[in-house]
C-alpha cells in the first residue's frame, strides 16, 4: 500500500499502547502470507534480543534489539510504521514456517491485504 491503511495503523497503535497484545492478524506482503499475533515493538525487540543473546554466533547482535537501544524507533506518539509479529508463521501451502512460530517485522506500507485472525490449516 502506498498509503498505509488507516485501520491497520490504528490496530497497530492499539497494540503499541500496550492495551492489548492478543490481536491475531494475517497479512499479505509481497505475495507472502504471514499470520500470527501482534506485539508491541518494545516487547518484540526484547524477545529477539533474548534469542540472539543465547546464540554463540549471533550474540553480538542482541544489543541492536535490546530495549535500551532507541535506534530508529519513532517517538511514542508517532503513528506506527511496522507490525511486530510473534508466534507467527509464513504460510506455504499446507505448511506454516516455522512450525513453532517466529518473530517478524513487516512495514505497514508494504501490506497489500489483511484480515483479523490467525489462519490455521488443518486436514478435514
Amino acid at each position: 500500500m502506498s498509503n498505509p491503511d488507516e485501520l491497520l495503523v490504528a490496530l497497530s497503535a492499539t497494540v503499541e499502547s500496550e492495551r492489548s497484545n492478543q490481536m491475531s492478524l494475517t497479512v499479505v506482503v509481497g505475495g507472502a502470507v504471514i499470520t500470527g499475533r501482534l506485539a508491541p515493538e518494545a516487547v518484540w525487540r526484547e524477545r529477539v534480543a533474548e534469542v540472539l543473546k543465547d546464540s554463540d554466533r549471533l550474540g553480538p547482535f542482541s544489543d541492536v534489539f535490546a530495549s535500551g537501544s532507541r535506534g530508529d524507533r519513532p517517538a511514542r506518539d508517532a503513528a506506527p510504521t511496522h507490525l511486530h509479529f510473534h508466534l507467527a508463521r509464513i504460510l506455504q501451502g499446507t505448511l506454516g514456517i516455522p512450525e513453532t512460530g517466529g518473530m517478524y517485522r513487516v512495514a505497514i506500507k508494504d501490506v497489500s491485504a489483511w484480515t483479523v485472525g490467525d489462519l490455521i490449516h488443518f486436514d478435514g
